[in-house]
Protein backbone atom coordinates (compact mmCIF):
# COMPACT_ATOMS: atom_id res chain seq x y z
CA UNK A 1 0.00 0.00 0.00
CA UNK A 2 1.68 3.48 -0.95
CA UNK A 3 2.25 5.96 1.81
CA UNK A 4 -0.50 8.59 2.42
CA UNK A 5 0.92 12.13 1.31
CA UNK A 6 1.52 14.77 4.17
CA UNK A 7 -0.26 17.19 4.89
CA UNK A 8 -0.09 20.28 3.40
CA UNK A 9 1.52 22.65 5.73
CA UNK A 10 2.30 25.45 3.35
CA UNK A 11 0.90 26.20 -0.30
CA UNK A 12 2.43 29.02 -2.63
CA UNK A 13 -0.23 29.76 -5.63
CA UNK A 14 0.71 31.49 -8.47
CA UNK A 15 3.39 33.77 -6.60
CA UNK A 16 4.90 36.51 -8.14
CA UNK A 17 7.53 38.89 -6.95
CA UNK A 18 8.22 42.17 -9.67
CA UNK A 19 10.68 45.14 -8.41
CA UNK A 20 10.17 48.80 -9.99
CA UNK A 21 12.69 48.87 -12.98
CA UNK A 22 13.78 45.03 -12.89
CA UNK A 23 12.31 41.21 -14.26
CA UNK A 24 10.83 39.35 -11.60
CA UNK A 25 12.70 38.38 -9.01
CA UNK A 26 9.78 35.33 -8.53
CA UNK A 27 7.53 34.75 -11.77
CA UNK A 28 4.20 32.95 -11.34
CA UNK A 29 5.39 29.99 -8.63
CA UNK A 30 2.96 27.64 -7.82
CA UNK A 31 4.07 24.80 -4.78
CA UNK A 32 2.82 23.20 -1.54
CA UNK A 33 5.03 21.75 1.11
CA UNK A 34 4.11 18.87 3.42
CA UNK A 35 4.42 18.25 7.13
CA UNK A 36 8.24 17.01 7.65
CA UNK A 37 9.56 17.59 4.31
CA UNK A 38 13.31 18.69 4.13
CA UNK A 39 12.57 20.81 1.16
CA UNK A 40 16.21 22.46 -0.48
CA UNK A 41 15.70 25.97 -2.85
CA UNK A 42 18.82 24.85 -5.20
CA UNK A 43 20.63 27.19 -7.38
CA UNK A 44 23.27 30.45 -7.83
CA UNK A 45 23.26 33.33 -6.36
CA UNK A 46 20.30 35.87 -8.15
CA UNK A 47 17.50 33.05 -9.56
CA UNK A 48 15.16 34.17 -6.81
CA UNK A 49 15.91 31.70 -3.91
CA UNK A 50 16.08 34.35 -1.06
CA UNK A 51 12.85 36.26 -2.52
CA UNK A 52 10.64 33.21 -2.73
CA UNK A 53 11.91 31.95 0.64
CA UNK A 54 11.15 35.24 2.41
CA UNK A 55 7.71 35.46 0.47
CA UNK A 56 7.08 32.51 2.16
CA UNK A 57 5.99 34.39 5.34
CA UNK A 58 6.10 37.71 3.43
CA UNK A 59 9.01 39.18 5.14
CA UNK A 60 9.13 39.82 1.14
CA UNK A 61 5.57 40.79 0.12
CA UNK A 62 4.67 39.41 -3.30
CA UNK A 63 3.03 41.38 -5.81
CA UNK A 64 0.52 38.73 -7.22
CA UNK A 65 -0.19 35.69 -5.55
CA UNK A 66 -1.17 33.53 -2.28
CA UNK A 67 0.40 32.20 0.12
CA UNK A 68 -1.33 29.54 2.68
CA UNK A 69 0.02 29.16 5.92
CA UNK A 70 -1.89 26.06 7.79
CA UNK A 71 -4.63 26.59 5.51
CA UNK A 72 -4.41 30.71 6.58
CA UNK A 73 -3.84 33.28 2.99
CA UNK A 74 -1.31 35.45 5.28
CA UNK A 75 -1.28 37.58 2.23
CA UNK A 76 -4.96 38.45 3.30
CA UNK A 77 -4.21 39.50 6.89
CA UNK A 78 -3.36 42.66 8.94
CA UNK A 79 -0.28 43.10 10.58
CA UNK A 80 -1.33 42.17 13.87
CA UNK A 81 -2.70 39.07 12.88
CA UNK A 82 0.03 38.57 10.58
CA UNK A 83 2.36 38.28 13.07
CA UNK A 84 0.53 36.01 15.25
CA UNK A 85 0.74 33.62 12.68
CA UNK A 86 4.07 34.03 12.12
CA UNK A 87 4.73 32.62 15.57
CA UNK A 88 4.80 29.73 14.42
CA UNK A 89 7.14 30.12 11.03
CA UNK A 90 11.03 30.12 12.28
CA UNK A 91 13.39 31.80 10.63
CA UNK A 92 17.61 31.36 10.53
CA UNK A 93 19.53 33.78 8.11
CA UNK A 94 22.88 33.36 6.53
CA UNK A 95 24.00 36.35 8.25
CA UNK A 96 22.79 35.34 12.06
CA UNK A 97 20.14 38.73 12.43
CA UNK A 98 20.84 38.58 16.12
CA UNK A 99 21.60 41.86 18.20
CA UNK A 100 25.27 41.93 18.86
CA UNK A 101 25.00 44.54 22.13
CA UNK A 102 22.31 41.78 23.33
CA UNK A 103 22.75 38.71 25.43
CA UNK A 104 22.92 35.30 23.82
CA UNK A 105 19.49 34.67 26.21
CA UNK A 106 18.14 37.52 25.15
CA UNK A 107 18.21 36.91 21.09
CA UNK A 108 16.90 33.85 21.99
CA UNK A 109 14.33 34.53 23.58
CA UNK A 110 13.10 37.32 21.16
CA UNK A 111 11.67 34.49 18.99
CA UNK A 112 8.58 34.74 21.29
CA UNK A 113 8.29 38.21 21.30
CA UNK A 114 5.09 38.21 19.34
CA UNK A 115 3.09 35.72 22.06
CA UNK A 116 4.04 38.23 24.46
CA UNK A 117 1.76 41.22 26.11
CA UNK A 118 2.59 44.56 24.44
CA UNK A 119 4.27 46.00 27.71
CA UNK A 120 6.55 43.04 27.84
CA UNK A 121 7.77 42.90 24.38
CA UNK A 122 8.44 46.61 24.72
CA UNK A 123 10.63 46.14 27.60
CA UNK A 124 12.13 42.69 26.82
CA UNK A 125 9.95 41.29 29.85
CA UNK A 126 10.42 37.76 29.89
CA UNK A 127 8.57 35.53 32.32
CA UNK A 128 10.61 32.89 34.57
CA UNK A 129 9.10 29.80 32.01
CA UNK A 130 10.70 31.90 28.70
CA UNK A 131 13.68 31.90 30.01
CA UNK A 132 13.12 27.92 30.85
CA UNK A 133 12.45 27.49 27.25
CA UNK A 134 15.16 29.44 26.17
CA UNK A 135 17.38 27.38 28.11
CA UNK A 136 16.15 24.30 26.59
CA UNK A 137 16.04 25.57 23.28
CA UNK A 138 19.93 26.52 23.46
CA UNK A 139 20.91 23.50 24.77
CA UNK A 140 19.10 21.18 22.11
CA UNK A 141 20.92 23.84 19.94
CA UNK A 142 24.08 22.25 21.20
CA UNK A 143 25.26 25.33 23.17
CA UNK A 144 25.37 24.05 26.95
CA UNK A 145 27.61 26.18 29.10
CA UNK A 146 25.42 28.48 31.31
CA UNK A 147 28.32 31.26 31.20
CA UNK A 148 28.14 31.62 27.31
CA UNK A 149 24.10 32.45 27.63
CA UNK A 150 24.76 36.29 29.40
CA UNK A 151 27.66 36.97 26.61
CA UNK A 152 27.47 39.64 24.32
CA UNK A 153 26.34 38.11 20.81
CA UNK A 154 28.89 39.92 19.06
CA UNK A 155 31.56 37.92 20.78
CA UNK A 156 30.54 34.49 19.37
CA UNK A 157 32.59 32.20 16.73
CA UNK A 158 30.19 32.13 13.48
CA UNK A 159 28.92 28.74 14.46
CA UNK A 160 28.23 29.71 17.82
CA UNK A 161 25.98 32.60 15.80
CA UNK A 162 24.17 30.24 13.71
CA UNK A 163 23.55 27.63 16.70
CA UNK A 164 21.59 30.83 18.44
CA UNK A 165 19.95 31.52 15.71
CA UNK A 166 18.96 27.68 16.04
CA UNK A 167 17.81 28.26 18.85
CA UNK A 168 15.52 31.14 18.59
CA UNK A 169 13.64 29.41 15.97
CA UNK A 170 13.49 26.62 18.62
CA UNK A 171 11.41 28.66 20.93
CA UNK A 172 8.82 29.67 18.83
CA UNK A 173 8.06 25.62 18.86
CA UNK A 174 7.75 26.30 14.87
CA UNK A 175 5.82 24.25 12.31
CA UNK A 176 8.00 24.49 9.31
CA UNK A 177 11.21 26.73 9.46
CA UNK A 178 12.48 28.95 6.45
CA UNK A 179 16.35 28.86 6.08
CA UNK A 180 17.98 31.44 3.91
CA UNK A 181 21.77 29.90 2.93
CA UNK A 182 22.09 29.38 6.80
CA UNK A 183 25.78 27.74 6.11
CA UNK A 184 27.30 30.43 3.75
CA UNK A 185 29.16 32.18 6.10
CA UNK A 186 30.61 28.99 7.61
CA UNK A 187 33.52 27.34 7.40
CA UNK A 188 33.09 23.29 6.23
CA UNK A 189 33.31 21.57 9.12
CA UNK A 190 31.00 24.14 10.75
CA UNK A 191 28.74 23.65 7.68
CA UNK A 192 28.28 20.20 8.08
CA UNK A 193 27.43 20.44 12.27
CA UNK A 194 24.83 23.02 11.56
CA UNK A 195 23.30 21.38 8.87
CA UNK A 196 22.98 17.90 11.01
CA UNK A 197 21.51 19.86 13.48
CA UNK A 198 18.92 20.93 11.73
CA UNK A 199 17.81 17.62 10.03
CA UNK A 200 18.21 16.45 13.60
CA UNK A 201 15.49 18.56 14.96
CA UNK A 202 13.44 18.98 11.97
CA UNK A 203 13.08 14.99 12.45
CA UNK A 204 12.94 14.67 15.54
CA UNK A 205 10.15 17.28 16.08
CA UNK A 206 8.62 16.67 12.71
CA UNK A 207 9.49 20.07 11.40
CA UNK A 208 9.02 21.08 8.25
CA UNK A 209 12.34 22.72 6.41
CA UNK A 210 12.52 24.64 3.93
CA UNK A 211 16.08 26.03 3.20
CA UNK A 212 18.27 28.10 0.13
CA UNK A 213 21.02 26.45 -0.99
CA UNK A 214 23.96 26.85 -3.58
CA UNK A 215 25.75 23.62 -2.62
CA UNK A 216 24.68 20.51 -4.89
CA UNK A 217 26.52 17.59 -2.85
CA UNK A 218 24.95 19.27 0.73
CA UNK A 219 21.29 19.63 -0.96
CA UNK A 220 21.23 15.86 -1.94
CA UNK A 221 22.67 15.17 0.97
CA UNK A 222 20.09 16.40 3.25
CA UNK A 223 16.78 17.49 1.38
CA UNK A 224 14.19 14.64 0.86
CA UNK A 225 13.23 16.96 -2.15
CA UNK A 226 14.89 19.62 -3.94
CA UNK A 227 13.12 22.68 -6.04
CA UNK A 228 15.66 24.10 -8.61
CA UNK A 229 15.26 27.55 -9.65
CA UNK A 230 16.36 29.61 -12.72
CA UNK A 231 15.51 33.20 -13.54
CA UNK A 232 12.74 33.25 -11.07
CA UNK A 233 11.13 30.18 -12.36
CA UNK A 234 11.27 26.23 -10.90
CA UNK A 235 12.99 24.17 -13.31
CA UNK A 236 13.31 21.09 -11.26
CA UNK A 237 10.74 19.61 -8.46
CA UNK A 238 11.96 15.86 -7.92
CA UNK A 239 13.81 13.62 -5.43
CA UNK A 240 17.80 14.56 -4.74
CA UNK A 241 18.38 11.13 -7.02
CA UNK A 242 16.20 12.57 -9.67
CA UNK A 243 18.37 15.56 -9.82
CA UNK A 244 20.25 14.76 -13.14
CA UNK A 245 23.55 16.50 -15.11
CA UNK A 246 21.38 17.85 -17.52
CA UNK A 247 19.12 19.47 -14.67
CA UNK A 248 21.90 20.79 -12.97
CA UNK A 249 23.86 22.22 -15.85
CA UNK A 250 20.76 24.17 -16.67
CA UNK A 251 20.74 25.79 -13.52
CA UNK A 252 24.02 26.16 -12.93
CA UNK A 253 25.21 27.29 -16.75
CA UNK A 254 27.26 30.45 -15.60
CA UNK A 255 28.66 29.36 -12.19
CA UNK A 256 31.82 26.90 -12.24
CA UNK A 257 30.66 23.56 -10.49
CA UNK A 258 33.75 23.48 -8.17
CA UNK A 259 32.08 26.27 -6.30
CA UNK A 260 28.70 24.50 -5.74
CA UNK A 261 29.58 21.51 -4.92
CA UNK A 262 31.30 21.43 -1.82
Amino acid sequence: MAASPARTILELRNLTKRYAGKKSAVEDISLTFGEGEFVVLLGPSGVGKSTLLRSMNLLVRPTFGQVLFNGIDLTALRHGELLRQRRRIGMIFQEFNLVGRMSVVTNVLSGGLASLPIWRALTYSFPREDYERAVVALERAGLTDPELYLRRADTLSGGQKQRVAVARALVQEPRIILADEPIASLDVLMQAQIMNLIAEIARRDGITVVMSLHQIEVARRYASRIIALSDGRVVFDGLPAELDDRVVESVYRSVPLNVVSA
